[in-house]
């Protein structure tokens, strides 16, 4: 199995010959060939050291230690020992294959033309152009001429050494080796399936590149690990023994725990606008088992135990991830957490960890094992209708009644959060609040309450917005209050946005921009973000009025403002200025459908989440910036079951209903009882209607609704 966070620092604190070699043979048999390789490297490396002052072939040795811990294969390890031979030292690759033989000397000129790329694609230290440029670049070579995988396997095993060692450098080295790695090798590892190796890299990476940010993260799980660790042991000794009461051996299944890696931790909060503590799915559990069946078998343990967030349910066991990946992914409440909880076999525990490495199969193009007998499965429940009864989240089945420190009663449904709370005394202490006290203990505004907790709401000075906690809240005094804020945030984004677009379209300074929109009381000004129309109408309007001013007719005439338009990456972009490529920056990597903007750097468009900080810094600095909109409509799609009643032309009815709706339907299957009546429909849809709960209230005025899941969340990888 891959290295553990515990041999991650074993490695990084070896730094003689004697050490590493020790080290290497406790991953790998102490063959002739790699005895000899052994031999070789260091001879060849015999009088070079490193910037820290340690032996240079301490670094191959351990670099072939961890292939070594990562894929049995003999070839990668003996690669790994002379990855560096051709370009440090005199010897050439036939040489190599004349000692090794062709693979290993396969491998090793891989290694070699790795650095040629790198050296061809990346722009010079000395320059002062952005190096997330040039290594997209480097990193979309390297994936088209690297045609054995296991060279990339060896390489990502070289560069986690590398970061290891990298307190060696000055500190500009630091940061630039660390932004290559978190831009070109992270993403690799993702793509080949590596995922420890790819969390590894991007956490060492966030750290150099992000030290404020990454301090802020340790020193909240530093101060909250007994918590955390006794959060999630019960939650583990729970779900343990809730698989042996309903009939699982101990020895055939096994219970993980985590915390969420810091750089996705990082990537979450600046997705979302959020604080750590707003994170949903910072703790969880994984259960190992032996069979592929019974990982749904406890799927439906814990949906009948714990009540779960459909939202947030993924099966990539019957769809895997382009990679391979499987698991099933769930979040539910517990006590005064959320957790996720990801079901996978041992094989698919393996596979996610791995990789392509996994499996022999790499050497022929990669591991893509598909389970297609999923798709026969069919539901064993004698009541569709009670099943999905039991599962569904629905919190508003009970009510709890809960108390403010004076004794004031508060009735809230079942499985309300402190926030639902905060919302229920009032409006401003819901949209102030920022901690809470149950029970004279200090809880997280998510923690979920229960009849007779006693409450107390510690609030800011300043409205606290929490987009990602929409879905969580239970009440729609909550919900809509949140909705609210975030729009307000969200309009005073796109109200500072529309101020910088106008100014680099018309060549002028932000301020005369301001005077004329206030000057004007331009009440579409925060349109102008998102609407091309409204941009163009400003535009008109400006230069209309200028052009009737006779001391700017000169310019006027210099200046036509006409935006060109460009379509990159699946953006439409307008702009004046000449615009040469778009780069999704590794702050925040906005994705598909996500609000964005974008900031325009010497002809290239950065393009960044709206509540990205990094962004609101630039956003306040009055950085130029462009129009920019994702092209494709976005269409959602659902899975729907209905219960249609026994009546001639029911299913006729509906989905001539489902038409006026404006409805597109892609698969439709019928479940049939033993006298060929059809009960149950099954229906895949798609519509450009995102509000579920409107399209289900629709929808429940002509038919009962059983179940309704959009499937572009539960499957999007």
């Amino acid at each position: 199995m891959p290295l553990s966070q515990v041999d991650v620092e074993k490695v990084k604190h070896i730094h003689d010959i004697d050490s590493a070699t020790a080290y290497l043979f406790l991953h790998i048999a102490s063959s002739d060939e790699i005895k000899k390789a052994l031999e070789y490297a260091t001879q060849a490396h015999a009088n070079q050291f490193r910037k820290s002052g340690e032996p240079y072939i301490v670094h191959p040795i351990l670099v072939a230690s961890i292939v070594s811990s990562v894929t049995n294969d003999e070839s990668m390890a003996i690669a790994a020992l002379l990855h560096d031979i051709v370009e440090d030292t005199t010897v050439s690759i036939a040489e190599v294959q004349n000692l090794f033989g062709e693979d290993v000397a396969h491998l090793v000129d891989g290694l070699t033309k790795i650095v040629t790329i790198r050296d061809a694609e990346l722009v010079s230290s000395s320059s002062d152009e952005k190096l997330v440029i040039s290594a997209l670049s480097f990193r979309k070579m390297l994936l088209a001429s690297i045609k054995d995988v296991r060279v990339l396997v060896v390489k990502l095993c070289d560069r986690l050494h590398n970061m290891l060692t990298l307190d060696a450098l000055p500190v500009h080295k630091q940061k630039r080796i660390s932004e290559e790695t978190l831009v070109v090798y992270a993403p690799v590892a993702h793509r080949l399936g590596i995922s420890f190796l790819k969390n590894i890299l991007e956490d060492l990476s966030f750290g150099y590149l992000f030290k404020e940010e990454k301090h802020h993260i340790d020193n909240y799980l530093d101060t909250n690990y007994h918590a955390i660790e006794m959060k999630l042991n019960d939650f583990k000794q729970t779900i343990h023994r809730l698989l042996v009461q309903n009939g699982f051996h101990e020895d055939e299944f096994e219970i993980l725990s985590r915390v969420k890696h810091r750089y996705s931790i990082y990537l979450k909060m600046q997705r979302k606008g959020v604080g750590i503590d707003e994170i949903l799915d910072l703790l969880a559990v994984r259960v190992l088992i032996t069979d592929p069946v019974k990982c749904y078998k406890i799927l439906g343990i814990i949906h009948l135990n714990f009540q779960p967030l459909s939202s947030r349910f993924k099966d990539y066991i019957a769809v895997p991830k382009d990679n391979g990946y499987q698991t099933i992914h769930t979040s539910v409440f517990y006590k005064t957490a959320i957790f996720e909880v990801q079901i996978r076999t041992y094989e698919m525990h393996k596979t996610a960890e791995l990789g392509v490495a996994a499996h022999w199969k790499y050497k022929s193009g990669g591991n893509n094992i598909k389970l297609d007998w999923l798709n026969n499965l069919g539901l064993q429940n004698e009541s569709v209708e009670d099943f999905y009864a039991l599962i569904k989240n629905d919190l508003y089945t009970e009510d709890i009644v809960v108390f403010s420190p004076k004794g004031e009663a508060f009735t809230l449904p079942r499985g309300a959060l402190v926030l639902d709370f905060a919302y229920a005394v009032h409006t401003a202490v819901g949209n102030k609040a920022k901690s809470a006290l149950v029970n004279k203990t200090k809880n997280s505004l998510i923690s979920e309450l229960h009849n007779g907790d006693i409450v107390k709401i510690i609030t800011a000075k300043n409205i606290i917005t929490r987009c990602s906690w929409m879905d969580a809240v239970k009440t729609s005094k909550a919900k809509t209050n949140i909705r609210a804020n975030c729009n307000a945030r969200i309009k005073d984004i796109n109200l500072k946005s529309s101020v910088n677009i106008v100014a680099t379209v018309m060549g002028l300074n932000h301020s005369r921009v301001e005077e004329w929109f206030a000057a004007h009381n331009y009440e579409n000004q925060h349109k102008i973000a998102y609407d091309i129309e409204q941009l163009r109408d400003a535009i008109s309007k400006y230069t209309t009025e200028i052009g009737n001013n006779n001391r700017f007719k000169g310019f006027l005439s210099r200046n036509k403002f006409r935006l060109k338009v460009y379509t990159i990456s699946g953006l439409r972009i307008y702009s004046v200025p000449n615009i040469t490529s778009v780069v999704f920056d590794y702050c925040c990597h906005p994705k598909s459908g996500d609000e964005i903007m974008g900031f325009l750097e010497k002809g290239r468009v950065h393009v960044h989440h709206k509540m990205c900080a990094n962004a609101g810094k630039k956003l306040d600095l009055h950085e130029p910036m462009v129009f920019v909109k994702w092209m494709e409509e976005n269409i959602y799609h659902y899975n729907l079951i209905v219960s249609l009643h026994n009546e001639k032309g029911a299913l006729a009815n509906f989905l001539l209903y489902l038409v006026k709706l404006n409805i597109d339907i892609n698969s439709i299957e019928l479940g049939k009882d033993k006298n060929n009546y059809v009960k149950y429909c099954e229906i895949g849809f798609e519509t450009k209607d995102s509000d579920m709960p409107v399209l289900r209230s629709k929808l429940e005025q002509k038919i009962k609704v059983i179940h309704l899941v959009r499937t572009d969340d539960a499957y999007k990888n």
